[in-house]
This record gives C-alpha cells, sequence and structure tokens, in this order.
C-alpha cells in the first residue's frame, strides 16, 4: 500500500511540474494569428477582373455569381476551396486569412441581445452533417478556446438552451426533430447555421432526402461560413450575437 501510494505521488508531482511547465494555453479567439497555408474570405480585385466568368463556372456550390457585370461572394456558401483562385489567369480572386465572417440577421432584436449579456447556454443539433464542423465545435472547450471563459457552455437539454447551434444540411429523416428541439428553447432564443451546408444548403443541393439550409426549416439569426469554421470564427460569431465584441467587431 506504502509503495502504490509513494507512486500515486510520484505520478502527481510529475503532472505538476508538467502544468508548471507548460504554462498558459488558453487565448482569446482573436489573439493568434492564422498560419499562411489558411484559406479565409476571398477578395477581389476589380481593375484585374475580365469578367470572363471562369471562376463562377468553377465554384462547386455556386458562391460566385456576376451581377450587372460586378462579381458576387456568397460567404455563406463558400467552402474556401480556392477553385477559383486556382482557375483566375488574371490573378483577380485571392484568399485572406480572415476568418470573422460571421453575419446577424435582421431578426436579431436588441432585446435578445439584453437578454443574454449576462451567459449563454447552448444545445447543438446535427441536422445532418459530416461531423467536421461538429469536430471544431467540440474543440471550443480544450484548453485553448475555453468557451467557458466568455460565460458561454453547452447543455444537454433545448429546455435549459438560449441557442440552437445547427450544423449540416437538414435532411428529410432529422427534419422534425430540427423543429422539435426548436420548439423545446423557451423564448427568447437564438439559432446559429454553422458551417456552409447549415448556412446555405448549396453542397448537397436538395433532394428527396436533403431539405436545404436550416433557415429553410426553423429561423436563423446568426450564420457563420466555412467548411468547416473554425473555433476563433464560432467564437466570433457567438461574441457578435451578445454584442461582446467591443472594438473589434468588423
Amino acid at each position: 500500500m506504502l509503495a502504490l501510494t509513494a507512486k500515486g505521488g510520484t505520478i502527481v508531482i510529475g503532472l505538476l511540474k508538467q502544468i508548471i511547465k507548460t504554462g498558459r494555453v488558453t487565448e482569446q479567439y482573436d489573439s493568434g494569428t492564422m498560419p499562411s497555408r489558411f484559406r479565409g474570405q476571398l477578395v477581389h480585385e476589380e481593375s484585374l477582373c475580365l469578367k470572363c466568368q471562369v471562376c463562377r463556372d468553377a465554384c462547386p456550390t455556386g458562391a460566385l455569381e456576376f451581377n450587372n457585370n460586378q462579381l458576387v461572394v456568397d460567404n455563406n456558401a463558400c467552402i474556401f476551396c480556392g477553385r477559383c483562385v486556382e482557375v483566375c489567369e488574371h490573378k483577380a480572386l485571392s484568399h485572406t486569412t480572415e476568418y470573422r465572417l460571421a453575419t446577424l440577421t435582421s431578426q436579431l432584436s436588441a432585446k435578445i441581445r439584453a437578454t443574454l449579456q449576462r451567459s449563454l447556454h447552448i444545445r447543438h443539433v446535427d441536422a445532418g452533417s459530416c461531423n467536421a464542423c461538429d469536430w471544431e465545435m467540440t474543440a471550443l472547450n480544450n484548453p485553448i478556446y475555453d468557451l467557458q471563459q466568455y460565460g458561454i457552455d453547452f447543455v444537454a437539454s433545448p429546455r435549459h438552451a438560449d441557442m440552437l447551434m445547427v450544423t449540416g444540411v437538414v435532411t428529410r429523416n432529422l427534419e422534425q426533430a430540427l423543429k422539435m428541439t426548436y420548439d423545446a428553447v423557451p423564448a427568447p432564443k437564438l439559432v446559429m447555421a454553422v458551417g456552409s451546408c447549415a448556412a446555405s444548403g448549396k453542397i448537397y443541393g436538395e433532394s428527396y432526402a436533403i431539405r436545404g439550409s436550416a433557415g429553410k426549416i426553423i429561423p436563423v439569426d446568426i450564420y457563420v461560413p466555412g467548411c468547416p469554421p473554425r473555433p476563433a470564427a464560432l467564437i466570433y460569431g457567438l461574441l457578435l450575437a451578445l454584442d461582446r465584441l467591443g472594438g473589434n467587431s468588423k
């Protein structure tokens, strides 16, 4: 017994030494820089564009359109694959490292913002995702991002939630479950569409098995584009909805 106790004490001391050596790992969502290979917001240099529309034809999700001979980018549908950049011979398109692309709808009233100033409880709903967005959401609870430092946490029951975070294109089999979960959340409530599938539904389109984007089934207040969006982008969307960004909002 003494030998086991001594061994356990040695292990604990070793862990404490490692923690001290590692130091603090938690960071603010916008404190780090994106790696050079990261593909963020797509930007367009008008002076270099010849309106050949090759980029539009190369886009697999229809995120690029020419309106009145001007290129329009639908960030909610963009999966940042880089195909449009590759096919543009005139180098008019490029990806930046900007990840703060979350947007709010006009239905997000000041009353809801004021109600949710102190804390936010989230219920996640997977409506038919590939799990990429879900993995990024899981990272929100690790020591690096530590979502709880913002007073935000995930809950098991929609009846305890203030917000639904929906991932994936809405499938026929999960449409009813999504509606019932939304109805179970007490008012006032928010809905965040996480990732390009939930935000636009254009990646898979529509079929007998697919209903489309989350906004076609339930009211959506916040859109966070990406395939998948980084944890920092998700935190930006959450803080944007809660009006806690101060001078960092775009």
